[in-house]
């Protein structure tokens, strides 16, 4: 397949994703919200591509919710060059992706977190995934919650849920902290093997975490809280908030290639506290 309609097939299916998304987080909230939508470019001096985050706060459901889509091209900084796939010859890249975070008003309901994206150097992979961060312990929700990922890997291949949800567990950890993130999920990066497998397996992951997100809220939004709850989400909140900064790729990637700052640091918290 020509590389050009693989781009338009991958950046298409994201954007339709995030509309898709947008629709269950604002069919879920049903009230006034402060809703803030914006188109960005990469650059003002010629076309690099761009995108478009939309984000929600201070609603009945979400404390805050960004949904984040974008398609950008052009060349990746010398110094970055040497630790991205296929770019230490040719620094020419084209990305584009989607990337949700979730945080929740009721702390009841967990964080979540999901990802997808298809870039292009002289090589082209996807990679993405989704984890959800509990504030409050919930065995059989996290139990539920891998059972269905286990159940959608199975279906491309028997190997993915074991191998992605060990990478996700790596990746998800706060070394300093010596802790996990949350309850894992699943993490993939540099699927190359087959575009019209590998895409499938996407499409799949992003359906899956909107029917996971949408499952769970529905299940915990009027489950009863205290100030207790609320205190311990706000110290998971900085855990959260210290992964984002010191550690994610998706954010060293997205500030180092020139991406949309707003956008790309929507996955932090509205309020989170340390102690």
């Amino acid at each position: 397949m020509d590389l050009e309609i693989k781009k338009d097939i991958t950046s298409n299916w994201f954007k339709m994703l995030q509309e898709a998304i947008w629709h269950t987080i604002t069919n879920l909230e049903r009230k006034d919200a402060n809703i803030k939508t914006t188109v960005w470019n990469r650059s003002k001096k010629r076309d690099e591509g761009g995108g478009e985050f939309r984000i929600l706060e201070n609603g009945k459901i979400f404390d805050k919710v960004g949904v984040n889509f974008s398609k950008v091209h052009g060349k990746f900084p010398k110094q970055f060059q040497k630790n991205i796939l296929g770019a230490k010859k040719d620094p020419s890249f084209w990305a584009s992706g989607i990337s949700v975070v979730m945080h929740m008003k009721n702390p009841m309901i967990p964080a979540m977190h999901f990802n997808t994206r298809y870039i292009c150097t002289t090589q082209d992979w996807f990679g993405g995934g989704m984890d959800v961060t509990p504030s409050i312990k919930d065995d059989k929700e996290k139990k539920e919650f891998h059972k269905t990922l286990k159940k959608m890997c199975d279906q491309h291949n028997k190997k993915y849920y074991t191998k992605y949800k060990k990478w996700c567990d790596e990746y998800f950890y706060l070394p300093h902290r010596k802790e996990p993130r949350g309850i894992g999920g699943i993490f993939f990066d540099y699927k190359k093997d087959n575009f019209e497998k590998d895409f499938k397996f996407v499409r799949d992951v992003g359906i899956t975490f909107q029917f996971i997100f949408e499952k769970i809220i529905r299940k915990k939004m009027k489950k009863k809280w205290n100030k207790k709850h609320k205190e311990l989400q706000f110290i998971k909140r900085g855990r959260y908030t210290e992964f984002n900064l010191l550690y994610d790729r998706g954010t060293k990637f997205g500030l180092q290639t020139g991406g949309n700052v707003e956008g790309i640091l929507m996955s932090l918290p509205p309020l989170a506290k340390w102690k």
